[in-house]
């Protein structure tokens, strides 16, 4: 079956009707990848401080505002209200290495698709939805607001930038530039620049390029906010068997493709030594890791993760 190579606006509009049967708030259900404070930490929307009153029976003792009842010589609690919006931010890697796919989709559609369900699930619970869409040269802001007006902005920039990559126009220069290609760690800075605190910012790549730094960059953002990382990957970019004359082309660079007997089972091994290993390291930073395969629908892949919830 050939792969999805682009995706588009309708495509991305329709999957409104998909967007359920998983949440991103920090209350899920036992089936789910997040569930488990020990897995993930999930803050949800912040608390806003509404108003200074007197105890009533039943009141949480743990909201006791002790300083004024000292002070107003009788009990006071302090009373607070959930936000009504929680700013998201889809951070959505177009790339080239996410031009990549051998059943279904290409991995830089199976992460529009991620980003679109996301965005129709958050505006629908109420929160503010915006994202910072980069490919090899760019990266385009847009602000959250809770508007299906901005998450359609939002999408018109992840089909544009999709769209560049199948532009053959828009690959004249690539090898030239590979050098000066734009890094993930670049985007997560920039994300640290449009996010203070409270948020949830959902990165949405396949981690090329990922390093020390981005382990960093990683632990600033969920100091104060909450992170999921989804990661993309191709059944045959995790397993493949060398031949004669077999060539991977990359970024303007071309390698020749090992057809030993070996190859095959030492390839695997590498890429699970590398999965393994940033698991270990998101795991301890208690960033949940939400692996995403081309080769099936996204829709029910997430609704499995976050333990298929009713609505």
């Amino acid at each position: 079956m050939k792969a999805q190579v682009t995706i588009t606006l309708e495509d991305l509009m329709m999957l409104k009707a998909d967007a359920r049967g998983f949440s991103l708030t920090p209350r899920q259900p036992v089936g789910s990848l997040l569930a488990g404070r020990h897995a993930s930490r999930l803050r949800g929307r912040g608390l806003m401080f509404e108003e200074l009153r007197h105890y009533h029976q039943g009141d949480d003792i743990r909201l006791m505002d002790w300083k004024a009842t000292a002070r107003l010589r009788s009990p006071h609690v302090r009373v607070y209200s959930e936000e009504r919006e929680r700013p998201v931010l889809m951070v959505v890697d177009q790339r080239s290495p996410m031009f990549f796919g051998s059943r279904r989709a290409m991995k830089s559609v199976a992460a529009a698709e991620v980003a679109a369900l996301g965005s129709w699930r958050a505006l629908d619970s109420g929160d503010r939805v915006g994202g910072l869409v980069f490919n090899d040269h760019e990266i385009a802001e847009v602000r959250p607001h809770r508007s299906q007006n901005r998450v359609l902005q939002l999408f018109h920039q992840v089909v544009r930038l999709n769209g560049q990559l199948a532009d053959p126009s828009a690959k004249q220069n690539e090898t030239a530039a590979v050098d000066q290609s734009i890094q993930l760690n670049a985007v997560l800075e920039h994300a640290l620049q449009v996010v203070k605190h409270d948020h949830l910012v959902v990165v949405i790549s396949d981690l090329d390029g990922a390093d020390d730094q981005t382990q960093q960059l990683t632990s600033r953002l969920a100091a104060h906010n909450d992170v999921l990382i989804v990661a993309v990957y191709d059944p045959l970019g995790i397993s493949i068997n060398g031949a004669p004359g077999m060539l991977a082309h990359d970024r303007g660079r071309v390698w020749e493709i090992s057809k030993s007997p070996g190859f095959r089972d030492e390839f695997q091994a590498t890429f699970q030594r590398l999965l393994d290993h940033w698991k270990e390291i998101f795991h301890g930073l208690r960033v949940p890791v939400l692996p995403i395969s081309t080769a099936l629908p996204v829709a029910p892949q997430i609704r499995s993760l976050f333990g298929n919830q009713s609505r």
